[in-house]
């Protein structure tokens, strides 16, 4: 049975418990963070996969469909800026004289759209295979941020909507790419 009258020694003795029991909940709720951490970044990870094979599966027939005879894919091509920073380039389609290079975006923000031209217009540097070839730009997506799409056609790129089982040009017919 517990003393009625603690005396001081009991009190801190209470207290170091207290504290120490406090510091193993923390380093619990520390390690499930990291865990959960982990996790997200797998999901994201497996997600933007899964994302880009989507849009991969149908992007020559839907390139060859607006005229642009596409010979085969890369995936997810990395490489050194010559500043020293890195670049990738989630799907770059290709024939010999055109490339079409493709952003795959889950949502479609206008900032997304601006930082993709702004590496298209550097691509021909970083990428000097590409340096004599007609270069397209496209952005695949699944949603779009409100004049985040529109964004895209008034900015000279194609379209790509992922839709379920596949992905279409959201362009019109009479779409003209810009050409880097």
């Amino acid at each position: 049975m517990s003393n009625p009258n603690p005396t001081l020694d009991d009190v801190w003795r209470l207290f170091a418990e207290t504290d120490r029991k406090f510091q193993e909940t923390d380093r619990k709720f520390q390690d499930t963070d990291r865990k959960l951490n982990q996790l997200e970044k797998l999901f994201t990870s497996q997600w933007g996969k899964l994302m880009e094979s989507l849009i991969e599966g149908d992007l020559v027939v839907l390139l060859r469909d607006r005229g642009i005879l596409i010979a085969d894919t890369t995936m997810r091509l990395k490489g050194k800026c010559p500043d020293g920073g890195n670049y990738e380039f989630d799907i770059i389609a290709h024939n010999g004289a055109e490339v079409v290079v493709v952003e795959v975006k889950t949502t479609l923000r206008p900032q997304d759209v601006k930082n993709f031209i702004e590496r298209l217009n550097q691509l021909k540097g970083w990428i000097p295979r590409y340096a004599h070839n007609q270069i397209y730009g496209a952005m695949a997506w699944l949603t779009a941020d409100a004049g985040a799409e529109q964004m895209l056609e008034k900015r000279g790129l194609f379209s790509i909507r992922a839709t379920g089982n596949s992905a279409s040009i959201q362009n019109p017919t009479e779409f003209i790419p810009h050409q880097w």
